[in-house]
């Protein structure tokens, strides 16, 4: 693999190019997640949308997913996923410098989740603020936190959704799809050739229309019409995202990789966004990752949204060695979309 620092694509390689092969690079440091205790299998989402658990399974591939109890809030989540990340890091909330919270399901629309977040854990010298990016959110909350955090520092980068909480239970469409969940990563300074060695986003703002949430805003107030209308709830065209999903990401993929010096049969690791798991099926040829495996938690979480990535980097912790080329990729509402290429 040559690295390069000419590099194409809006990457941050300069954090390491520039010092050779020994320089001090941002990289992972350890990973973290939580999933509430309440498992929704399909039997019971099938019955509230109108279907049967078998048309969920055939057209989605998750077989159960995770909702937060009444009295969980997205800090909670985030404040669990953030203690593992740490735990598995070795290092001290204290010892924080930024704390970024990607999240479309924020606690309220203010105070921001992240400062919630950074007084529950004890991070007293660390910035923090929200990110929305929808399921793109926490590659570019990555991003911004190395982007950000002081030469030597460390930051917490968090992804943490509850779209129970804002999806129509009668919505076929995305009761069988949704589940709630938080994954966080710690990022700090590694030596040699470790660490994030490019990343790539890009909008898409003339699809908005494809995710959203019409009502809650400046736009659209909250009011009683509104509720009485459903203007509160989570909407989605899924055909409009499959198309979406279909026409940009295989060839951003290879462009990102051709960018960046990479070859394709280089990865070893592919963490996608736990969109749909027939529509991952469906890209994976495309994609051209022959020797990546595929990794997936959709099946028993759901797509979390923001947290699908961090969830699915750390449930693939162990499997991952040192020196592995890891591809995450985040798409979602906005249209977004967000590339990250790691060595571990």
């Amino acid at each position: 693999m040559t690295h390069r620092d000419d590099c194409r694509c809006g990457c941050a390689l300069a954090s390491w190019a520039d010092g050779g092969p020994t320089a001090v690079a941002d990289g992972i440091l350890g990973c973290g997640a939580y999933v509430p205790d309440r498992v929704v299998d399909n039997t019971e989402a099938a019955a509230a949308a109108g279907v049967t658990p078998e048309w969920i399974e055939s057209r989605t591939g998750i077989l159960a997913r995770r909702y937060a109890h009444p009295d969980q809030a997205a800090s909670d989540l985030a404040e669990r996923a953030a203690r593992a990340a740490l735990r598995d890091a070795g290092l001290a909330a204290d010892q924080l410098s930024l704390i970024v919270v990607a999240t479309s399901t924020p606690d309220f629309p203010q105070p921001p989740t992240a400062c919630l977040l950074q007084d529950r854990i004890g991070a007293r010298h660390a910035a923090a603020f929200d990110l929305n990016a929808v399921c793109s959110g926490f590659v570019y909350a990555l991003e911004a936190a190395r982007r950000m955090v002081p030469r030597g520092g460390h930051a917490l980068v968090v992804g943490v959704d509850i779209y129970s909480r804002i999806i129509d239970p009668t919505d076929r469409r995305t009761v069988s799809l949704f589940g709630d969940g938080a994954g966080a990563v710690v990022v700090g300074p590694v030596t040699g050739d470790r660490g994030v060695l490019a990343t790539r986003l890009a909008s898409h703002g003339e699809h908005q229309d494809l995710i959203k949430v019409p009502a809650g805003g400046s736009r659209m107030p909250a009011s009683k019409e509104t509720l009485l209308d459903g203007l509160h709830y989570f909407t989605m065209d899924g055909h409009g995202v499959k198309t979406f999903v279909r026409d940009q990401l295989p060839g951003a993929v290879q462009r990102f990789l051709t960018d960046a010096g990479v070859a394709s049969t280089e990865i070893r690791h592919f963490v996608p966004h736990q969109a749909n798991g027939r529509m991952i099926d469906a890209l994976l040829p495309e994609l051209n990752l022959p020797h990546a495996t595929v990794h997936r938690t959709l099946d028993r979480y759901g797509n979390t949204g923001a947290a699908s990535v961090p969830i699915t980097l750390a449930a693939a912790r162990d499997r991952l060695e040192t020196g592995d080329l890891v591809l995450l990729a985040g798409f979602g509402g906005g249209m977004t979309t967000g590339l990250t290429l790691l060595r571990w």
